[in-house]
C-alpha cells in the first residue's frame, strides 16, 4: 500500500476516525483540512445496503443540487429536426443526429454529459460500448431520454447529479468545491441523501444507509449521519 502523503496525515491527525459526526461539522472538518492550491471536489460516499446484483435493489437516479457541483458540464444532445435547435437554444454544447453519433463512434469524446431524444436511441444504442464504460449512456431513470430536452439540459446546466450503485453497493456524487460556503455544502448533502433515501429499492431489507462519507479529491475520509434535514 502506497504510503500517504504528510498532508494527508496531518489532516487524519484532526479528527476520529471511527466517530459519525454530524453533516454540518464533518463538512467544516474537511474544509479546514483542505491545504491544496487546487479547488478541490468535495464527494460523497454512501454505503447502502442493497445487492446491486439484483435488477429490484439497483439504485440509480438523478437530482439537481441546490448550488451545483461547482463544475460547468458540456452537453451533447442527441435529436432530430426542431429539437437540435431546441437543445441549442437551451444551451447545449453539442446537438446533433446521426453525424454526431459518428463523431462519437470515431473517438471524439468532448462532452461530461449526454441527453437522447427517444427516436435517437436506436442509433445511440451503438455507442453503447463507448458511453456504457464511462458512465455517459442516456437512460430514462436518470432523465437523460427524453423529449423534453430543454428541460433536461436546465437541469444540467444547473447542478444535475446522477448517482447509481456499483458492484459493491456503493455510491459515489460529488456535492460542491472545498471554496463552497458551508451552508451550500450542507443544503446539497441533505438534497443528495434525501434522493438516496426516497431511492430505497422495495426488495432492500434490514439497514439501508450502511455508512456516509464526506472527503476532498485529496483528503481523508469523515464518517457523518444521515443529518437531521434527512428523512430517514
Amino acid at each position: 500500500m502506497a504510503k500517504k502523503g504528510r498532508k494527508y496525515q496531518e489532516a487524519r491527525s484532526l479528527f476520529d476516525r471511527e466517530t459519525k459526526y454530524e453533516p454540518e461539522e464533518a463538512l467544516r472538518l474537511i474544509k479546514e483540512m483542505s491545504k491544496r492550491s487546487f479547488d478541490e471536489t468535495v464527494e460523497l460516499a454512501a454505503r447502502l445496503g442493497v445487492n446491486p446484483k439484483h435488477a429490484d435493489q439497483q439504485v440509480r437516479g438523478s437530482v439537481v443540487l441546490p448550488h451545483g457541483t461547482g463544475k460547468a458540464l458540456k452537453v451533447a444532445v442527441f435529436a432530430k429536426g426542431e429539437k437540435i435547435r431546441e437543445a441549442e437554444n437551451a444551451g447545449a454544447d453539442h446537438a446533433g443526429s446521426d453525424e454526431l453519433v459518428a463523431r462519437v463512434q470515431e473517438g471524439w469524446m468532448d462532452f461530461d454529459v449526454a441527453v437522447a431524444t427517444p427516436d435517437m436511441m436506436g442509433s445511440v444504442g451503438k455507442l453503447g460500448k463507448v458511453l456504457g464504460p464511462r458512465g455517459l449512456m442516456p437512460n430514462p431513470k436518470s432523465g437523460t431520454v427524453t423529449f423534453d430536452i430543454e428541460k433536461a439540459v436546465n437541469e444540467i446546466k444547473a447542478g444535475k447529479v446522477e448517482y447509481r450503485t456499483d458492484k459493491a453497493g456503493n455510491v459515489h456524487v460529488p456535492i460542491g468545491k472545498v471554496s463552497f460556503t458551508l451552508e451550500q455544502l450542507l443544503e446539497n448533502y441533505n438534497t443528495l441523501v434525501e434522493a438516496l433515501i426516497k431511492a430505497r429499492p422495495t426488495a432492500a431489507k434490514g439497514q439501508y444507509i450502511r455508512n456516509l462519507t464526506v472527503s476532498t479529491t485529496m483528503g481523508p475520509g469523515v464518517k457523518t449521519t444521515p443529518g437531521a434535514e434527512a428523512k430517514v
